[in-house]
């Protein structure tokens, strides 16, 4: 078989100390397509997350399996599946019951806002790299519209603005990275998020995130990472 994998650990940095961690384990295949599984735990709000994420040679949405629960009880279950500009869902919710979504977009999604951090960077990975600070859009599925995705799980869409601030040299408790910067940026015009994330494979390496006053980094880093 001609894959490779890598893991890591991400950590969630409070000002009260740590507030959660994300178990990452990625599977690259032969033909570009990639699976990350991503186990994502936060303390402070009981969130508790299994992700099951695929997209092709392009970062874009495959499928995915999505199960969250909330303070140790069950919220949701649900399965998402993307064909060019459609997608669908067939999920069991503890709100919802029992559903199947259908939606035609006005285009393809870019990429599935399925909220494991560690996605939060491949968002941009079709950014335009010749626009210099020019912020730019794209339009994105997502699994839930809470900022720690904490309902659902189910089918809706999501618009982000990004402004790409080019290479860096990143460093984290697990080691000093070449990065891409870009900014998550709202309609106002205020960075909502900053971000830094290896080139080739998109592993985060930090992440500072001004509304919950959190930082999100590299702890651990092992397997044939590119």
């Amino acid at each position: 078989m001609q894959h490779r994998s890598y893991r890591y650990k991400i950590n969630y940095v409070g000002p009260k100390g740590e507030r959660g961690r994300e178990r990452c384990v990625v599977t690259v295949h032969g033909d570009g397509d990639r699976t990350i599984r991503a186990l994502c735990e936060m303390d402070d709000s009981q969130v508790l997350r299994d992700v099951t994420y695929t997209v092709d040679r392009h970062w874009r949405p495959r499928d995915a399996f999505v199960r969250l629960s909330v303070a140790d009880r069950f919220m949701g279950s649900s399965w998402f599946r993307f064909d060019g500009n459609r997608a669908e869902c067939e999920a069991f919710t503890a709100a919802e019951g029992r559903l199947s979504q259908r939606l035609v977009l006005e285009r393809a999604p870019a990429s599935f806002v399925t909220h494991p951090v560690a996605c939060d960077v491949w968002h941009f990975a079709g950014i335009d790299r010749t626009l210099g600070d020019q912020i730019q859009e794209s339009l994105s599925a997502s699994c839930s519209p809470l900022p720690n995705g904490a309902s659902g799980p189910m089918l809706g869409i999501s618009r982000h603005r990004f402004r790409y601030r080019g290479r860096q040299r990143t460093r984290s408790p697990a080691g000093t990275f070449d990065t891409e910067h870009a900014e998550f940026v709202g309609r106002d015009g205020v960075v909502r998020l900053k971000a830094w994330c290896t080139i080739h494979d998109r592993i985060l390496v930090r992440m500072e995130f001004e509304p919950l006053q959190s930082v999100y980094e590299l702890v651990e880093l092992e397997g044939s990472a590119g």
